[in-house]
């Protein structure tokens, strides 16, 4: 079963995927939301999602939840992008707290795959802290 976790940052949709509990090391680790006033670009980035999916045979899906305000809440276009992932027909979408992955990585001793980079960490540990 591959199972996909995602971080929403700015713009960008950050991926790591898990396969029998084994980080895969993919060679899309981002998808790009260029400019989300254009209905072209908001269709190319539902398009290089789904093709993503399918082309990894993604099962399930945990985004790492934003907060909606405060200081760390998540920006418009994140949210955007999160509905358009949740309404993908391909997998189930599941969002995951940031304090339950806090949770997890402080219950747990995290050994980071060699091949993951940086900026996947914290994509990586939403899928990991679910499997």
């Amino acid at each position: 079963m591959n199972i996909c976790g995602i971080e929403l940052k700015s713009n960008q949709l950050i991926l790591a995927v898990i396969k029998e509990n084994e980080f895969i090391d993919l060679k899309i680790k981002k998808i790009v939301l260029e400019d989300d006033e254009k209905q072209d670009d908001i269709r190319k980035f539902c398009n290089e999602f789904l093709v993503f999916l399918e082309k990894n045979n993604i099962e399930k899906v945990y985004i790492k939840k934003r907060a909606k305000k405060g200081n760390f809440a998540g920006g418009a276009v994140t949210f955007k992008m999160e509905g358009l992932i949740q309404l993908n027909p391909l997998c189930e979408v599941e969002l995951i707290s940031a304090q339950s992955i806090s949770s997890f990585e402080k219950k747990n001793i995290i050994e980071y795959p060699e091949k993951l980079m940086k900026y996947q960490e914290q994509a990586f540990l939403t899928v990991y802290s679910q499997i």
